[in-house]
């Protein structure tokens, strides 16, 4: 019966095509060498052919700024269209958005006007009345760089610009090609690099991919500039296909394989080799095995894995297991690996993070949160860190005396800061890593007492943009350390400590507005104006009236209002349950009472 509806079902279904609901938008590629533009033509012998020569009007001051014509081909299509250009740095972003801005015609300024002087505006809110000045000088004229040195929300505010047409031009890096939906009537390469990679065709591919609106244009162009050097290449790239997709579960072994396996065993997926011998062959590693693996069989590498994160002592043999086939032994995660395992910690930091951790139990200093900020600094960014000797420097020899002491407990004093930035040969080694990590935790620090990106970003010489995913990705791994120090008894006196940093970390902003910004559709701008308002707790906000809040606070909606209230009294609530629930386990008698006898013991 079950098999009659299914052939009757299939019998009743018509094919849709998607192509009837979303029209094709075609895409043409050119490539520009000199002044001459040629169409991609895969017909043609040596792959393009002729399509014109660039007809604007060059003076001798506009052909030494702008040596590539970027101004011709802008302007051909903004500011009615938008239009991408993609750059190889995030330097040369910002510089080709100010070039292309000196020579646009006043004209442009009038585009929009109004809604590019609420876009200024609304980024000077968003960045505690600072802005960019270079954004200052491009916005009026509609065009904006975008790269990762924005803060989320000036790239927030900057996209939504773009989106609706405010802005036409935006200056990016090859990031905005992979994430962002911002598609453009015109994208050009300012150069077949990525940094100083030459381009790969996947790479190429998806940054033209942006140019073509569907629904809105029905044309979409990509102009590729190339010097005459890079001809050959880039006509090789243009033809070639894309490459393969290959795993990285093996290449990537403390992120990959082995952090799967622990989460098998921690899981109990899987609890034996045989287990995880045929869970590898059904992953698209295990597909694609005989491309990939050359030396080592996959038997070979999940024995490997598995003794590796045996000699870690992450995974133990079952004592009990008394199987004789060693594939059959049974294992089980150990107090450290359901540390890693819960904490998310990656494998390649586990065992230094329990050293530092049992480190800091012997001094750890608690007159300040540098000790502990230094903690819950993510070692992967340390490892790519670059310190500014000079700054670094200055900023030691401002550390109070209880600053100084954790310095000196990591090994890293203010003689060698100052060697280095003097440029002295030094024979004394120190640990590059923990001299990087120190200084990511000054400026964390540093953070937390201004709570202003800005001010830190001029202080440490670093993008804004950096300092908010260094903030982001160390309230992240604090959260980590935290739930790797429930998992052993012995850190038990980090874990009041690691909440509230935590906390501070996650909101970075003064401690008095923590509580506000728990709730719900509260962020730091808001907490400001209901603590100025003398809504100063959670129990305020509780027992605000909705009404009132709309007369005193500003731009607060009837809907925010009654949401903030709302969601107050839910949180109240709860933090009164999680009172009440530990005073009656205080109150309660404990079972192993002397004196208490157990229902089994009566019988």
């Amino acid at each position: 019966m079950l098999k009659t509806f299914k052939n009757s079902f299939k019998q009743n279904i018509t094919p849709v095509s998607l192509d009837q609901y979303v029209p094709k938008v075609e895409l043409k590629e050119y490539l520009k060498i000199n002044d001459a533009i040629y169409e991609v033509d895969s017909k043609a012998e040596n792959g393009m052919t002729f399509s014109r020569l660039l007809n604007y009007k060059y003076s001798d001051t506009l052909k030494k700024m702008d040596p590539d014509h970027l101004v011709a081909l802008v302007t051909e299509v903004i500011p009615n269209y938008s239009c991408l250009v993609f750059c190889p740095t995030k330097k040369n972003c910002e510089n080709v958005a100010e070039m292309i801005c000196k020579f646009l015609s006043k004209e442009y300024l009038k585009h929009r006007e109004e809604e590019k002087h609420e876009v200024i505006k609304n980024l000077k809110n968003v960045s505690s009345g600072n802005l960019c000045p270079v954004l200052k000088r491009t916005i009026p004229f509609g065009v904006a760089y975008h790269h990762s040195g924005l803060t989320s929300d000036e790239r927030k505010l900057l996209e939504e610009a773009y989106s609706t047409g405010v802005l036409c031009l935006f200056t990016c890096t090859s990031t905005l090609a992979a994430g962002v939906n911002l598609p453009a009537r015109r994208v050009i390469l300012r150069a077949p690099y990525v940094a100083k990679e030459f381009l790969k065709r996947n790479q190429y591919k998806q940054m033209i991919g942006r140019a073509g609106r569907a629904g809105i244009d029905s044309i979409g162009e990509s102009i590729l500039i190339l010097q005459e050097k890079d001809k050959q290449q880039v006509l090789e790239l243009i033809s070639r296909p894309l490459e393969n997709c290959y795993s990285h579960l093996v290449q990537e072994f403390t992120k990959g394989i082995q952090t799967l396996f622990l989460s098998l065993i921690g899981l109990k997926i899987a609890t034996n080799l045989d287990d995880m011998y045929h869970f590898m062959n059904g992953t698209f590693f295990g597909v694609q095995q005989k491309i990939l693996l050359k030396e080592k069989s996959l038997w070979e590498i999940t024995v490997e894995s598995l003794r590796y994160l045996t000699e870690k002592g992450l995974l133990q043999k079952d004592t009990t297991d008394k199987s004789e086939e060693d594939f059959q032994h049974s294992f089980h995660i150990t107090k450290l690996g359901r540390a890693s395992f819960k904490g998310t910690i990656d494998l390649a930091y586990c065992d230094v993070l329990y050293r530092d951790l049992k480190k800091g139990l012997e001094g750890l200093v608690l007159e300040s949160l540098l000790h502990l900020i230094y903690l819950t600094t993510p070692y992967d960014m340390a490892s790519q860190c670059d310190p500014d000797w000079m700054i670094y420097f200055r900023q030691f020899s401002q550390l109070s005396p209880a600053e100084q002491n954790v310095a000196a407990l990591l090994g890293v004093s203010e003689n060698f800061i100052g060697k280095k930035a003097s440029g002295q040969a030094i024979k004394k080694k120190v640990d590059k890593d923990i001299v990087n990590r120190l200084y990511l935790s000054f400026v964390l620090y540093a953070l937390l007492k201004e709570t202003n990106i800005w001010s830190v970003s001029e202080k440490f010489n670093m993008p804004r943009g950096y300092i908010q995913s260094l903030l982001t990705g160390a309230a992240t791994f604090s959260s980590c350390v935290l739930h790797f120090c429930e998992e052993l008894e012995e850190f038990w006196v980090y874990k009041a400590l690691l909440v509230e940093l935590t906390k501070k970390l996650t909101y970075c902003v003064k401690a008095e507005l923590i509580p506000l910004m728990e709730v719900t559709g509260v962020l730091e701008g808001r907490a400001k104006q209901l603590y100025n308002a003398g809504y100063k707790s959670l129990t305020h906000l509780a027992n605000a009236n909705p009404e009132v809040l709309i007369r005193t606070i500003d731009h607060l909606s009837r809907r925010q209002a009654k949401q903030i209230v709302s969601s107050a009294k839910m949180l109240l609530h709860e933090k009164a349950e999680a009172l009440q629930e530990e005073v009656e386990e205080l109150l309660r008698l404990p079972s192993d009472f002397p004196g208490i006898t157990s229902s089994t013991e009566k019988a």
